[in-house]
């Protein structure tokens, strides 16, 4: 990042912890990072924060924790490895305590060796402490420690909080709804996508392995400036799309079959979440546009609800119902539409939903009902469409539509006029995506 845009990071985040606060008058809030975690003897899978304390740090290091302090001025503290230059050899620069302190805007910084020793002073007559209750066994231990360290002065006057509050609850209505700063991330999220399905989309070619195609979406990935994959990428081609999350990515492409590509990116800690599905050949055959067809459809009538207002289930009920009825044509189901719909019959080939929030994890924070009700949509929100068919080969399945897989997949920011296609860039139509591949290398 640039100077100016470090310091506006510094400020949106403090922002934030000062939002929390308000929500917890008086009490304490403590937020742990990720851990790191060990793939094979000594070697570490890549570290990843975890995403509520980099929502409100931007601290990137492992053994780090944020306490926040909610008095009339709100007081951050970090908690942080010590500097080493040892260890800076081997893993790279810390920042250590004061170097966080003042790089990312905290009130204080303090060692992360002394947690132990800080907590129950800093708890002591506290009505309430916050953290994610549950998440980690560890933690959760360790704050009953604290707990009981404080009950031990009881005697002398001092009280431990009496109530325990998950902080992920006001954490998770806060992250449901992006500022301009997690939209720019997000809007170049999709487009780095976007361009990696199209580059899938060029190379694609009969007698390739779906590994190749992984290959091309991670380059192009990296190559934009993307820190990770924001999930491994689905590459099925044939009837493996018919596995909804299939990622052995392993089998040849066929001549005359689809292939189902579901990846995206993660830029500075947010996702995109893209599906195409395309014929490797560069050509849909009959029966492969009609379900096609019906697929995009379904899309177009999904992304029409969502605009602000409507409700979360809107999206989907549109899409189910284009679904229903197609399957109803082309022979899948029997009988009328309302039975279909009532019966649930069409989840034999559409047995998931519509769509799911997005931000800074695939399937992102937030609650899909508020007191029993669909929740409904505001400007701000993101979240993807993606209604799909599968259609296994079976007995009573007609033969021509055998093995095929669809799903068509964008990312969408709820306005206050109606939508915003984040993933555009990613060709959908029959006569995009057909042109793409024919004017790209064979």
């Amino acid at each position: 990042m640039k100077a100016n845009d470090l310091t506006q990071d510094v400020v949106v985040r403090a922002a934030r912890r000062r939002r929390l606060a308000q929500a917890m008058p008086g009490a304490v809030a403590l937020i742990p990072t990720a851990a790191e975690s060990v793939r094979n003897r000594d070697t570490h899978y890549p570290y990843r924060y975890d995403s509520y304390f980099h929502y409100l740090t931007g601290f990137e290091e492992p053994d780090a924790v944020l306490v926040l302090v909610a008095d009339a001025e709100p007081r951050s503290i970090l908690f942080c490895r010590e500097r080493n230059p040892e260890r800076e050899i081997w893993d790279g620069y810390r920042h250590g305590p004061e170097g966080a302190r003042a790089r990312f805007g905290f009130d204080e910084a303090r060692a992360i060796a002394t947690l132990d020793d800080v907590m129950p002073a800093l708890l002591a007559d506290r009505a309430a402490l916050w953290y994610p209750v549950g998440a980690d066994a560890q933690w959760d231990a360790r704050v009953m420690r604290w707990l009981n360290a404080v009950r031990a002065n009881a005697r002398s006057g001092v009280a431990a909080p009496q109530q325990l509050h998950d902080v992920r609850a006001p954490l998770d209505d806060m992250r449901l709804v992006k500022d301009a700063q997690e939209l720019a991330l997000m809007r170049k999220a999709g487009a780095i996508s976007a361009a990696a399905h199209q580059r899938a989309m060029r190379t694609a070619r009969p007698g390739r392995n779906e590994y190749e195609l992984e290959a091309e979406l991670l380059y192009e990935f990296r190559r934009r400036g993307a820190q990770f994959p924001a999930y491994w990428p689905i590459v099925a081609g044939g009837a493996n799309a018919c596995v909804l999350h299939y990622v052995s990515n392993d089998a040849p492409l066929a001549d005359g079959a689809l292939v189902l590509i579901d990846a995206g990116c993660e830029l500075q800690g947010y996702a995109a979440d893209i599906t195409r599905t395309f014929p490797v050949n560069g050509r849909y055959s009959g029966a492969q546009r009609e379900i096609y067809e019906l697929v995009l459809a379904a899309q177009h009538a999904a992304i029409d609800k969502v605009r602000a207002g409507n409700a979360w289930n809107e999206p989907h009920d549109a899409a189910v119902k284009v679904l229903a009825q197609g399957m109803l044509d082309l022979k899948l189901l029997a009988g009328s539409l309302d039975t279909v719909l009532e019966k649930e019959t069409y989840k034999r080939y559409y047995m998931h939903r519509t769509g799911h929030w997005l931000g800074m994890d695939v399937h992102d924070a937030g609650e899909y009902k508020h007191a029993g009700a669909w929740r409904a949509l505001t400007p701000g929100m993101t979240l993807t469409v993606e209604p799909g068919l599968y259609i296994r080969a079976a007995d009573d399945v007609p033969e021509r539509l055998r093995d095929i897989g669809v799903r068509i997949e964008d990312d969408v920011l709820v306005t206050e006029v109606a939508c915003e296609v984040l993933t555009a860039e990613a060709p959908k139509s029959i006569a995009d995506v057909e042109a793409l591949m024919r004017d790209g290398p064979r």
